[in-house]
This record gives structure tokens, C-alpha cells and sequence, in this order.
């Protein structure tokens, strides 16, 4: 279980942050320089160097994202030209891509990010161009909406998998079609009709709560609270559903990690949306009270979970249900060991899980939950130093990765393993980059008492 007790003041992380964003311009400056973009996205580093996987392009928005995000920590130049100039001459086919479920992952990373430093005058005012990245999260928004499952009683996107699947992960993604309708789209369809982009998220939203989180109410042998299956499957004949799944996590009974702090982070974001959100524009839904109630018990649950399944120093391993995990004896009592023998830790999970942990607090605060808040604070903040320091910050000058200790699929065994005695280990993500990225810029925004940082601007 997380030390909650070790948690350290939030201004004592200054200098770790400092560094985090120091390393982060060289690592943009390295990919720039030595990849070759005809290989493809960049996903994952073998021996300290990214390398593409062509499973699905996923992952070069969170390329281009953190160089913006660099240029927000701090003013680098270079870096918010890498970032920019990529995301006009590459990003494009991200925008009307119909065959994933990652709209929110690739153009929230890069149009949306760059579309809020205008708003906030870190960038020149420049209506075109507010315009163009407006009008990709419009399109991005609309086509992501159009990928669509009707089940019993509601509706989801589905992942690449096909229609029959819905992914945990994209309950964070699905923030693109809530931008998309605040700035006023929707989606057309057959005779002109028009679908709310809101309706559709808040019923995806809905079908993961029910279908991919768990409450420890009885619903199968393995419901423990606040869990979270990585793929819900559904009969595509009569929409029912079936089963709990897994595609990178040990199985549909166990908690694949990466897939939980989507969850976590994706519930906690749309709590702070839904509170700045007109009251009327939830009517036609069932109102904000139905929606709040079913976000706030999903953020809850997934995260309390996470605090009590995690090693004491807030570092995961890469699913809770991990078959060797018993051969490290009590894990849960001590930090996690990244070079271990036998199951490796993921430390992108912990990065998503620690914003979502701290965005959590936030929002208890501000609703008057001040013992509630100062918990989730604690997890975020142990959570955060430990993924600041050695041995997971990557201060390597030749290592292309930011956030070492990263899995991307552990039953594929697509992971590099430098010893083969060991868990696979050492190696970075451009998830896991970009992610410890925005934790560091919402943690400094804290420090720096500047504008909160939010995905809808």
C-alpha cells in the first residue's frame, strides 16, 4: 500500500521539476536528431533508442506533445517549433483516422494543447490559426463519436479490436468529443440528423463505469472494488454484454494497471469539466447529479484501489494479477523493484495514475471534502517524487526516453529485457514521456500558482 504518511510538500518537488523539464528538452532535441520518421511513430525505446511497433499509430501525437509541453514549462523555443511544425505537417491523417479509438490521445496531445497556449497568451493571438486547430478537434471529435456500439440500454466506441469491444483506455480518450462540442459540433448523421458529441461521451463514459470498473458489489467472483478489466465484450447480435477481457493485461479477472489509471485520470478530468459546464447542457442526459454521482464513484473506487494495490512508494507493476508476483513476497510493504526476476513494474500507469490522483484532490477540495482530498494529495505527491528520481527519471544524455521502467505488453513480450534473468526493464515510452510531462507542468502550474491546467481550455 502507498506510505500516505511519506508524502512530501508539494514545494519541495521544485528542483526534481526543474530537472524533469531540463532532461525533457534534450530528449526532444535527440529524437529530433537521430530518429528516422519514415520508420513510422515512435512508441517504445529498444536499448535506449525509439523504435516503432505497427500495431496502431497511437503515440506520435504524445511525440509532438512533448515538445509542447516543454515549450510551456519553459519558454523553449525549439522546442514549441518541433512540436508545432510537426503537428501542421504530420498530424492531419490523426485528425480523420476512422479505424482507432485514440482521437483524444493524438490531437488533445497537440492540436488541443496548442490551441489552449493561444487562449492563455502564451502564444501570439492568431485567429486562423486558433481556427485550424479548432477545426482538426472539431473533425477529430465528430470521427471519433461516428466509431459507435450500440448496447443494451446505451452505447460506446469501440476500440480497433472491432465493434464488439470497448477499451477502458478510452474513457480518457473520449475528452476530444467534449471538446468538440464545446466549441460547437456535432456529429451529422443519416437525414441530416444531428448526435450530440457530449451525449455520446457521457454514454461511453457510462458504459465503462458499469462495464469496465468494478464496485465490490457481487457482480462476478472476482468484483472487487475499484478493479478495472481492460476490454468489455459485447454480443453484437442483441448488444448484450458478455465478458471482461484483457489484450495487455494478464486476464479479463485481474487489473492490468495501465488500464486502471486511464480510468483514474480519465474520471477525475471529466469531474473538473463537468463542474464549469452550463447545468443546462446536462438536462437532456439526466441532469449533472446523475453524472456526477456515477463519475465521482468511479474515480473513488479505481483510486482507492490503486493506493491500496500499489507498492509503498506509489510505482506499479504492470498488472495487480501478475502470475510471479507472489515470488517477490510481501511487494506491497516496500518500494517496487524495477529489477526484479520476476514481473516488471510499469511506471506509465503510476505517472497517469499520480494527475489523476492530484486532479481527484482538487476537486474534493473545492467541494468541501478536505480529508478526502488531502489523501488522494498524499498518494499523488509520494507517487510523483518517486517517478521525479532515480531510478525512474532517465538522465542518460544518450537514452531517447524521459521515464524509464515503462511496459507496453507484457503477454506479447514485446519488451526489451536487457538480462534475460530478469523482468524486462529500463526502457521508455512515448506514453510514458508525455504523461510524466503533463504531471510535471500541472504539478509546476500548482507551484507557480499559474493557470490550472485542464483539457478543455
Amino acid at each position: 500500500m502507498i506510505k500516505l504518511s511519506s508524502s512530501p510538500n508539494i514545494e519541495s518537488l521544485k528542483a526534481p521539476l526543474d530537472n524533469l523539464f531540463e532532461l525533457a528538452g534534450q530528449k526532444v532535441a535527440l529524437i529530433d536528431k537521430e530518429y528516422d520518421d519514415a520508420n513510422g511513430s515512435p512508441v517504445y525505446t529498444v536499448e535506449g533508442k525509439y523504435t516503432t511497433r505497427g500495431w496502431t499509430e497511437w503515440t506520435e501525437g504524445f511525440r509532438y506533445g512533448l515538445g509542447i509541453l516543454h515549450f510551456d514549462a519553459t519558454g523553449d523555443g525549439a522546442s514549441l517549433e518541433s512540436g508545432r511544425s510537426k503537428t501542421v505537417s504530420r498530424m492531419a491523417s490523426h485528425v480523420s483516422h476512422i479505424g482507432v479509438h485514440d482521437h483524444g490521445f493524438n490531437n488533445l496531445s497537440t492540436y488541443g494543447n496548442l490551441r489552449r497556449l493561444m487562449l492563455e497568451g502564451r502564444l501570439p493571438a492568431n485567429e486562423w490559426e486558433k481556427n485550424f486547430y479548432e477545426l482538426a478537434i472539431k473533425v477529430s471529435g465528430a470521427v471519433q463519436a461516428a466509431r459507435w456500439s450500440q448496447r443494451q440500454g446505451g452505447g460506446y466506441i469501440y476500440s480497433f479490436n472491432g465493434p464488439h469491444s470497448l477499451f477502458v483506455d478510452t474513457i480518457r480518450s473520449c475528452r476530444i468529443l467534449m471538446v468538440a462540442h464545446r466549441l460547437g459540433h456535432c456529429l451529422m448523421g443519416e437525414g441530416d440528423k444531428a448526435i450530440s458529441l457530449l451525449g455520446r461521451a457521457l454514454d461511453h463514459i457510462e458504459s465503462t463505469s458499469l462495464f469496465n470498473v468494478f464496485y465490490g458489489e457481487g457482480r462476478d467472483s472476482y468484483d472487487v472494488r475499484g478493479r478495472t478489466a481492460h476490454e468489455a465484450i459485447f454480443n453484437m447480435n442483441d448488444g448484450a454484454f458478455r465478458c471482461p477481457n484483457a489484450q495487455q493485461g494478464y486476464s479479463g479477472f485481474t487489473t492490468w494497471t495501465r488500464g486502471q489509471s486511464w480510468a483514474t485520470l480519465g474520471f477525475a478530468e471529466e469531474l473538473e469539466l463537468l463542474e464549469v459546464t452550463d447545468t443546462a447542457e446536462y438536462e437532456p442526459f439526466g441532469g449533472k447529479d446523475k453524472w456526477r454521482e456515477l463519475m465521482l464513484k468511479g474515480a473513488l473506487a479505481v483510486a482507492d484501489n490503486f493506493i491500496e494495490n500499489t507498492p509503498t512508494d506509489g510505482i506499479s507493476y504492470w498488472d495487480q494479477g501478475g502470475p510471479n508476483l507472489h515470488k517477490l513476497g510481501d511487494y506491497l510493504d516496500r518500494p517496487a523493484d524495477p529489477y526484479n526476476a520476476y514481473e516488471p513494474v510499469d511506471s506509465t500507469a503510476s505517472a497517469i495514475t499520480a494527475q489523476g490522483l492530484l486532479r481527484l484532490a482538487s476537486y474534493l477540495q473545492k467541494q468541501g471534502d478536505a480529508k478526502a482530498a488531502e489523501r488522494y494529495e498524499a498518494a499523488g505527491l509520494v507517487t510523483a517524487q518517486a517517478l521525479l528520481s532515480e531510478p525512474y527519471i532517465s538522465s542518460d544524455p544518450q537514452h531517447q526516453g524521459l521515464l524509464l521502467h515503462s511496459i507496453y505488453h507484457e503477454p506479447n513480450g514485446w519488451d526489451h529485457r536487457p538480462d534475460a534473468d530478469k523482468a524486462a526493464y529500463g526502457e521508455s515510452s512515448m506514453w510514458g514521456d508525455y504523461h510524466l510531462m503533463e504531471l510535471g507542468v500541472y504539478l509546476q502550474r500548482r507551484l507557480n500558482k499559474g493557470p490550472y491546467l485542464t483539457f478543455f481550455a
